[in-house]
């Protein structure tokens, strides 16, 4: 870590409008401040580097050339915010990026005017500005809505339906393509980025309507042959044919570091009257700092580190990730068994299967940001006799329920769901948070749902879903790092909808799912030593629930609690319906359910977290104290009850 760097220019910034006073030959200074804010800010907090310095150059453009807020920016995916908000009245509060209270590492709405459209998941900018655009259009006020979406995110298809819509915005919709890693136009250079003023300038834009009116008096024939014409003209000198067949007016490639450039093609953008239109802007990811520029992943995501080295403050020594020990396990499925192949969506190291397809190169695929297609993919490899096993975070996974639902479950094929990141996630806070899997897979027909209460059963359940073909099967698991139990030699075969008896009692019993179950046995100690007698039960499977098991711990104890790391509509409520329909519930039970709070929780540190959602011992025993207090017999569902 090192102090703040010395910005006196930056200094005189606070919102975009003081930057717009500044002259068009300070802004190279200007950009030069921003970045070294940038890099100071994120050593002392660890988060998303390598995006926004990539796009430093391009962010004070933005706001320079446009009237934010009025005129309406918005980032996809949101990575790459740091330096936009350090220039949107946010400096002095920078360095709690990703802190409990503190920014969020993504815009948010609430955060800031300069925020319009919350974001944290890919490829939504374009639908959501066009929304801003065509509002602003039907209510015939001034502003344009400017997108700014990279060329990781248009491998999602729902960039491409927005594009195909956009017509409707005229030109109040502005799409900036950042390029910084795969190209796909010709490289930038001097005679492109020449090109891209000429044909950005209103005088083009004016020949060019003139052409068309001229055209439009042409016979049929050639009226098409001429717009099809300039198109391919331009389409071949610069790469847009593409956006031209989707609507939109393509400008580019330009340099994204370069202010000369970008400046008078903005200018010239913001001012026509053609539209939409899309400008492709090539930048380099990490740019401007050495340690990120030489790092393969740019310094995509990083912890604390020291400016002056890049050295990344490292983890103390522990047991091993559970995202690693998930990866392990599939290699040995995988090097028994050739029908078993893996599928990311652009996540291939965040879910451990980076590992994976360095073993198994042709049975990996990473099909981009495309869950949608990643699990009806899954779907027909399933179908054809392969045994797929689909990484995805909860979170993202939320992307594909239609997919889950009408692909996999109504035609009951064997796809394998391996969801990371179940659970909170601390610091990338709500937007990431797997609160809802359990919820929105236990309730379908066919599914099987588990949950990994260390990394040992997570090997046991690797093991479970490699060799389950009779229909769909999941198995969740949190970020972070395991318990430390040792990690079985060989996998079991757990039996489906089997739970085990971890700890024997007699008065209490705890019901658990998942990583709670540390939690739940530090409680069951703490009831012991009142007196009161506990045992602790991990259920393993959400679905289908171990009835016997259940119907045996409710019936020969006086207080039932069940815990779980997931919503509302999870675990818990299948407990409740179960003791409903099995008369269980008429015979006085008193059973209380945890689990997360009925809202999204921002970040902080996950164990932080996991006390605002009353999910620890103390509120385990808390929570059983109550019942036991509680003079009316029945059912009561809540953590705090």
């Amino acid at each position: 870590m090192s102090d703040s760097p010395a910005t006196p220019l930056l200094d005189t910034v606070a919102t975009p409008a003081d930057l717009r006073t500044l002259k068009p030959a300070q802004l190279r200074q200007l950009a030069d401040e921003l970045r070294a804010e940038t890099i100071s800010a994120v050593g002392t907090t660890g988060g998303h580097l390598g995006s926004g310095l990539g796009v430093v150059e391009l962010t004070t453009a933005i706001h320079y050339v446009f009237n934010t807020p009025d005129d309406r920016l918005i980032w996809d995916v949101g990575h790459q915010c740091y330096p936009h908000k350090i220039l949107t009245g946010r400096r002095d509060r920078i360095r709690t990026l990703r802190m409990g209270g503190g920014l969020s590492g993504f815009t948010k709405r609430s955060e800031s005017e300069f925020d319009p459209f919350g974001a944290a998941h890919s490829s939504t900018s374009i639908s959501a500005a066009l929304g801003f655009a065509v509002a602003n259009k039907l209510a015939d006020r001034p502003g344009k809505a400017i997108a700014v979406i990279g060329d990781g995110a248009m491998s999602a298809g729902m960039a491409y339906e927005a594009m195909n819509n956009a017509e409707q915005a005229g030109n109040r919709l502005v799409v900036i393509l950042n390029d910084n890693d795969m190209s796909i136009a010709p490289p930038v250079g001097g005679l492109s980025a020449y090109l891209s003023r000429i044909v950005s300038s209103r005088e083009f834009l004016g020949l060019r309507d003139l052409a068309r009116r001229v055209a439009r008096r042409l016979p049929r024939p050639l009226h098409a042959a001429a717009r099809k014409t300039d198109e391919f003209a331009r389409g071949m000198a610069m790469g847009g044919t593409l956006f031209e067949e989707l609507g939109f007016y393509y400008v580019g490639p330009i340099d994204g570091h370069n202010l000369d450039q970008l400046i008078p093609v903005l200018e010239n953008v913001r001012d026509t009257e053609e539209g939409p239109i899309l400008v492709h802007v090539v930048t380099q990811k990490g740019k401007g700092y050495a340690p990120a520029e030489a790092a393969a992943d740019k310094y995509h995501g990083v912890q604390k580190f020291d400016v002056i080295t890049g050295a990344q403050a490292k983890a103390p020594p522990g047991p091993p990730s559970y995202t690693g020990v998930f990866a392990k396990a599939l290699i040995a499925e995988a090097e028994r068994d050739a029908t078993i192949c893996a599928i990311t969506a652009a996540m291939p190291s965040g879910t451990g299967l980076d590992k994976f397809q360095q073993m198994f190169p042709g049975r990996t695929f990473d099909v981009g940001i495309a869950e949608q297609h990643a699990v009806t993919f899954a779907a027909g490899l399933a179908a054809q006799g392969m045994r797929p096993f689909c990484a995805i975070y909860s979170t993202f996974l939320q992307r594909a329920y239609d997919q889950v639902v009408h692909d996999v479950a109504i035609q009951n094929l064997p796809v394998r769901f391996a969801i990371d990141r179940a659970g909170l996630v601390g610091a990338d806070g709500s937007t990431h948070a797997g609160s809802f899997d359990v919820t929105y897979l236990a309730t379908l027909p066919n599914f099987v749902v588990m949950a990994a209460a260390d990394e040992a059963e997570l090997v046991h359940m690797v093991h479970t879903c490699a060799v389950h073909d009779t229909g769909p099967i999941a198995v969740r698991y949190p970020r972070g790092n395991g318990t430390g139990v040792a990690l079985p030699a060989t996998p079991e075969r757990l039996e489906i909808g089997k739970g085990r008896v971890v700890r024997q009692g007699k008065k209490v019993a705890i019901l658990s799912l998942g990583t709670r179950l540390e939690e739940a046995l530090k409680a069951a100690d703490q009831l012991d030593a009142m007196g009161l007698s506990t045992t602790v039960v991990d259920l393993r499977f959400a679905k289908p629930l171990d009835e016997a098991l259940i119907r045996k711990t409710l019936t020969s104890h006086e207080v039932a609690v069940t815990i779980e790391e997931g919503a509302i509509g999870g675990l818990g409520a299948h407990v409740l319906t179960y003791a409903s329909d099995s008369g269980l519930i008429d015979a006085g039970l008193k059973l209380r359910t945890m689990r997360l709070p009925d809202v999204f929780q921002d970040q902080d540190k996950p164990e932080k977290q996991y006390d605002d959602a009353g999910l620890n011992a103390p509120n385990i025993v808390e929570t059983v104290l109550k019942a036991l207090r509680h003079n009316s017999s029945g059912v009561v569902e809540g953590a705090r009850a």
